[in-house]
């Protein structure tokens, strides 16, 4: 830490012991008061300090309650234990029974009571009125806010408002939200995955099926090596470290980070590898040259289940030790000992996070990874597979639930038949809903059919010309809904698009940096959230597994939960009817209940649809019955189901499928939660079969690769006699060939089939396993031993990508000039609505002024955007000043000390004055800021602008201010990770 956190003085506003409702209190005085405790990984709530967990009767004589919830950050998904007397959240526990955490918490997950009881919280709706705050009642804000949206909306389209989603909602809030802008008539709708993992999502869905992580945080107990590329679980998500170390020590599994900064994590390696930011892929390359060149490789593997190596290895062979380390900067004897390790230990897992994502060739970072792990055959199997680590607590399920610009919940995308399934399932007029969207098309594609704006590049649809954007206009309105700005890059030119709107609505429990970074004087609305500890839903972890959350105390101050600040905007806007057609509202609160069972009725495509609330309820109830590595449950009421039922949970509740702990796992039955790799690409590619290759789950009755199942392919096999009338009828019907929707007859008896009509197979047999109500289809596939998806081979080359196979390209802020002309970066395009610069960019070399290669990443301390974290007295207390780290030997050539205030400016002239941190953590020629930190701009202290008691105990200059263009080439994902800046002493 930079200076010392205590001194038991009183200290001005920004300070923590200037807090009224406390007075003077020192940080151990505060410990004693709260009954909570700060630590690391074993760090617990309300026991004094004892690690054994506390009945409620040793708290207090009162009547207790203990509610158990989840923890609100990173993605690991800790129970969290709350005490409630008479409303009144007076302590907590970590859960000890939770399979997850197994009674540990992190400093932040040992604060969340702080978080939801937090004095700085937004307490009522406000607008800003010439300069200043003031209060406002919820029907006038609505009013105010709708009536200015649908003014909008007249004079420029539906796609002029933004609506940004958030992480942070719970499952049923992500989805009522998508489809929420489906009713208004947008797809300018996204959320953080943008931000941080949609470089995964893209590229590991387009390597096997589906885009999330393959195994589980448990599971890694089963591997014999971890390689750890792009990620600090050690500070990002803390107790997953727990599950990496247990294999380490227990299974003496060989722990490889590759980094360009020695981390908390780097500091448990066995074998650190340090590489320039921004060469991902030739490392990767690297490795691979040696598993290749010495035949290591699972070559039965890459055979029967793998499609497209031999391009592979002739893009390897190029990547020879002496050309990885002229790019990389990592020796090619160490590559070649990393190699050695992953080969001679399998199964091994391969884990990252946003270290790899966030770069303009984000996806080509992803696929390596994957491409790796196939050639090693660590696909489908406990101890292997790719674990990828999520940031926010539901950032998994707000993208499964649709919270995107070019998808609709489910990953079913935008097309007329994804949007006629959805119609379907929300028994809605699919031509109403066409007609809320503009009329206006791109080229020949509708607007309703377009993918919108990403959030990482609003910005852009604000000041961009309108001529040049695929919409009507430009935005005007953004509502952010949970969302940090302070998250993005390009901050300077983000200040100037929200000076530039019609209307600013901040929507978030805390007033986020949204309220203070621009200097509107109107214009602007914050209307209170609650946190998700006053209400309940489900959550899903980065393992695809699902939670309950139950409610812990009702709506503190006058915030509302998400779903019901929806609903008072459907009312607004005259859908409310439409909106809840199927879902019960009790007031102005949609029932949670009901939304999750809408969306189980519509999620097939990814198995979200065996999921019911009573099931996800018995669950939470029973973690004690779960085992702690793969996650069955050993006897009790879910014995057999595999924890949360991780997606894909196939068919429906009655089914009762157990989820898929590990995917593509062909040594389970699929019944019993196995599965091979999907087939979503076709069953040949110029001549080669793209199916598996005589392998198959465990009882399948086909015993080789088979596409995915329709109703004419059960009609083919002779299979369709096992559908029950009820599904027969439903399926029927959604094809259109049936003009009546079926009740809800029971199914347990076989439909008696006879003589077809002679259009049956052409109307009826295009139905498949995503678009069939009844699930029929999929249950019918399960019977039989198969995978409704199909049994194909991975592709290592997407076709369909700027870079079929993996390259490595140079950042656009690059100061390897030597570099460029060998791995340039794209051509510029327009994409996802917005011209996008490249090579226009990287022509320019910026290296003599800007010689530092800059990267940014997480702190223990703080999560997202910082606002709730930094607004937490206990967790401020320990991170109380923004920093850069700066290597010693560029330190000395800089004339700067340790402590020292510094600028640190980037290419594109923003800069921030922060404190020098001076350590060896960053190599030379790299420095590292946190991304944390805001309420700060350009060393001007933004403090005041927030409304009076909302200001974040801790303020700081964002990163982003300093960090530059630059998209990926499939996603949009930003580049944080590789540009440049200069430091000069302040």
């Amino acid at each position: 830490m930079l200076r010392k956190k205590t001194d038991n003085s009183r200290r001005a506003r920004p300070g923590i012991s200037s807090d009224k409702a406390r007075g003077t209190i020192d940080r151990r005085g505060f410990l004693r008061g709260s009954g909570l405790a700060i630590g690391g990984l074993s760090a617990i709530a309300a026991t004094g300090g004892a690690v054994t967990p506390a009945s409620a009767q040793q708290v207090s004589n009162a009547n207790v309650q203990t509610i158990k919830s989840v923890c609100t950050h990173c993605s690991v998904g800790c129970t969290v234990l709350a005490e409630v007397d008479n409303g009144v959240w007076i302590g907590q526990e970590p859960g000890f029974d939770s399979p997850f955490n197994l009674g540990a918490h992190c400093a932040k997950g040992a604060s969340v009571r702080e978080h939801a009881h937090g004095e700085r919280r937004l307490k009522y709706p406000m607008k800003k009125v010439a300069g200043e705050w003031i209060r406002m009642s919820w029907e006038d804000a609505i009013n105010e806010i709708g009536d200015g949206m649908m003014k909008i909306r007249e004079e420029s389209g539906p796609d002029s408002v933004y609506w940004l989603g958030s992480a942070k909602h719970n499952n049923e809030q992500a989805y009522l939200f998508r489809k929420f802008a489906a009713y208004w008539g947008t797809n300018n709708v996204d959320h953080q995955a943008r931000i941080c993992h949609s470089t995964t999502v893209a590229g590991v869905a387009n390597t096997w099926g589906y885009g999330a992580m393959t195994n589980s945080y448990n599971d890694i107990h089963n591997s014999k090596a971890i390689f750890i590329i792009g990620g600090n679980p050690a500070e990002a998500h803390p107790v997953s470290l727990l599950h990496v170390l247990k294999a380490k020590e227990e299974n003496n599994a060989p722990l490889i980070v590759c980094d360009p900064r020695f981390t908390r994590t780097a500091a448990h390696a066995d074998e650190f590898v340090r590489f320039r930011p921004g060469s991902d892929v030739a490392l990767v390359w690297g490795i691979l040259w040696h598993i290749f060149e010495n035949g290591w490789e699972d070559q039965e593997f890459i055979r029967t289940r793998v499609w497209g190596m031999d391009e592979i290895r002739t893009e390897v062979a190029k990547w020879t030790p002496e050309e990885v380390e002229r790019v990389t900067g990592a020796p090619g004897e160490q590559l070649e000992r990393v190699a050695r390790t992953l080969v001679n230990n399998r199964p091994g897992t391969v884990i990252w996070c946003m270290g790899g994502t966030q770069h303009t060739n984000g996806n080509n970072n992803t696929r390596a990874y994957c491409i790796l792990q196939l050639a090693l055959g660590n696909m489908g199997t406990a101890g292997g597979g790719t674990n990828i680590f999520r940031g926010h607590d539901n950032v998994q399920g707000a993208t499964d639930l649709g919270v995107l610009a070019d998808t609709l919940p489910g990953y079913y995308g935008l097309t007329e038949g994804a949007w006629a399934h959805w119609a379907r399932v929300w028994d809605e007029d699919l031509e109403w809903l066409r007609g809320r969207f503009s009329p206006a098309m791109v080229g020949e594609t509708a607007m309703m059919n377009l993918t919108g704006i990403p959030v990482s590049r609003w910005i852009d649809g604000v000041l961009e010309d309108a001529a040049n954007l695929d919409q009507p206009d430009n935005t005007r309105a953004m509502v952010l809904w949970g969302h940090a700005p302070n998250s993005q890059t390009r901050q300077k030119e983000m200040v100037t698009a929200m000076e530039n709107l019609d209307m600013l609505v901040i929507i978030d429990p805390f007033p986020t940096v949204s309220a203070v970074m621009q200097n509107r004087q109107d214009g602007v609305w914050l209307l209170p959230a609650t946190t998700q500890f006053e209400t309940r839903g489900s959550v899903t972890a980065s393992n695809r597994s699902l939670q309950w959350r139950d409610q812990v105390v009702d709506p503190l101050f006058e915030s509302k939960p998400d779903h019901t600040i929806i609903k008072l905007f459907a009312d607004k806007f005259g859908f409310s009817d439409r909106l809840f057609r199927n879902i019960a509202v009790e007031g102005d609160e949609p029932n949670i209940e009901d939304l999750t069972r809408e969306f189980n009725r519509g999620m097939w495509t990814i198995g979200y649809t065996a999921q019911s609330p009573e099931r996800l309820k018995m669950h939470m109830a029973n973690q004690h019955t779960f085992d702690r590595t793969t996650l069955r449950a050993n006897g009790g009421p879910a014995d057999g189901d595999f924890y949360g039922m991780p997606w894909p949970a196939w068919g429906t509740p009655e089914m009762n499928h157990p989820g898929s702990a590990n995917l593509y796992d062909m040594s389970l039955p699929v019944a019993e939660g196995g599965l091979p790799f999907r087939a979503r690409f076709g069953v040949e590619r110029d001549g080669d079969n793209l199916l598996a290759e005589g392998v198959s789950n465990p009882g399948s009755e086909i015993e080789d690769g088979y596409p995915e199942f329709t109703m004419a392919m059960l009609i083919e096999l002779g299979w369709d006699s096992d559908l029950t009338p009820f599904e027969r009828r439903m399926i029927e019907w959604v094809s259109g060939f049936s003009d009546t929707r079926p009740g809800t007859e029971e199914v347990g008896e076989t439909s008696q089939t006879g003589e077809l009509p002679s259009d049956y197979l052409d109307k009826v047999g295009g139905v498949n396993w995503k678009t069939d109500l009844s699930g029929g289809i999929q249950r019918v596939a399960i019977l039989h031993g198969c995978a409704p998806y199909g049994n194909a081979k991975a592709r290592a080359v997407v076709w369909t990508f700027p870079d079929p196979v993996p390259i490595h390209r140079e950042p656009l802020y690059t100061n390897r000039r030597d570099l460029v002309a060998e791995f340039p970066t794209y051509d510029d395009k327009k994409f996802w609505r917005v011209p996008t610069m490249y090579s226009s960019i990287q022509e320019n070399d910026f290296s003599q002024d800007y010689p530092i290669i800059l990267t940014s990443g997480r702190l223990v301390e703080y999560e997202g955007g910082g606002d709730e974290t930094r607004s937490n007295p206990w967790l401020a207390e320990l991170q109380q000043e923004m920093f850069v780290e700066i290597n010693p030997r560029d330190a000395n050539n800089l004339g700067v000390r340790d402590g020292a205030q510094v600028w640190v400016e980037g290419p594109e002239k923003g800069r921030v004055k922060v404190a020098a941190m001076v350590t060896e953590r960053v190599g030379p020629g790299v420095a590292f800021m946190p991304f944390h930190f805001g309420g700060v701009m350009e060393g001007e202290d933004l403090r005041s602008r927030y409304p009076e008691g909302a200001d974040p105990i801790v303020l700081g200059e964002s990163t982003n201010t300093a960090q530059t263009y630059g998209y990926d080439s499939v996603t949009q994902m930003q580049e944080t990770k590789a540009t440049l800046c200069k430091i000069s002493a302040a």
